[in-house]
């Protein structure tokens, strides 16, 4: 082991004395970027990741409604309703289509509204019980910034972990589920005009479902790594439409 990791080591295995011995250097500090640092560490060594039970952490669910009784149960509402709130802009959209396209629209809606119920409105994303392919965090709840839509990774090498402490879990709510290919300015808009101008083809709806409710078009991005300029980014012309007769199988 590296001396970094035995020192590492040295430290977690002396935790509480070194949480007590932080206070007591705080309570006297004056300097503000020396309290912040100190109070930094207080909260990162006293944070109770692996508790999952709202009575093994009762100040983690601080604030939260009596019905989530565990913190992954909570994570799953999270991101469900990030991805019901996408759905609701596609719903709203129905006012700018077409009037002569807008009973389709409201077809592929209905379709998309009924494979979310299905897949539970993806909350496996942000639930750290869920299998590895299915989750953005590893098992004890670790989530990485994937960085902005025209980068590979972040280059800040930004990471979280809501299931730690209230103060984490709070600050989660201001990560994004940034969509690559932007859901205002290009999918919406073009799911629209496909359904308008179909002329007897059939919407591709599943790929519009892809770009819209999925990690296929999804990035986790810390806020500074949220860039809200225009992507620049449109849809696949060649997965609009599909061959075949009309298909409403939810697969």
């Amino acid at each position: 082991a590296s001396d970094i990791e035995r020192f590492l080591a040295a430290f977690s295995s002396q935790r509480d004395a070194v949480v007590e011995a932080v206070r007591q250097l705080l309570s006297g500090e004056r300097a503000p970027r020396r309290q912040k640092l100190l109070a930094d560490l207080i909260h990162n060594l006293s944070e109770n990741i692996l508790a999952e039970e709202r009575s093994d952490d009762e100040k983690w669910f601080e604030g939260l409604e009596s019905r989530f009784k565990n913190k992954s149960s909570y994570m799953r509402h999270s991101c469900e309703s990030r991805i019901r709130s996408y759905m609701k802009e596609v719903s709203s959209f129905i006012s700018n289509v077409h009037p002569t396209a807008r009973d389709a629209y409201k077809g592929i809606i209905d379709l998309m509204a009924e494979k979310l119920k299905s897949m539970k409105y993806n909350g496996c994303y942000f639930d750290r019980r869920e299998e590895e392919e299915a989750r953005l965090c590893t098992p004890e709840g670790w989530f990485s910034c994937q960085g902005p839509f025209d980068r590979d990774e972040c280059p800040s090498k930004h990471s979280i972990n809501p299931y730690s402490n209230r103060e984490s879990r709070i600050l989660f709510s201001t990560w994004n589920l940034d969509h690559i290919i932007e859901k205002k300015r290009a999918v919406v808009p073009e799911l629209a005009e496909a359904v308008k101008t179909r002329d007897g083809r059939e919407v591709n709806w599943e790929y519009f479902y892809q770009l819209l409710f999925t990690v296929e078009n999804l990035k986790l991005v810390h806020i500074a790594c949220h860039k809200k300029t225009d992507h620049h980014l449109s849809c696949d012309k060649a997965k609009i439409y599909r061959k075949g007769k009309q298909n409403h199988k939810i697969s």
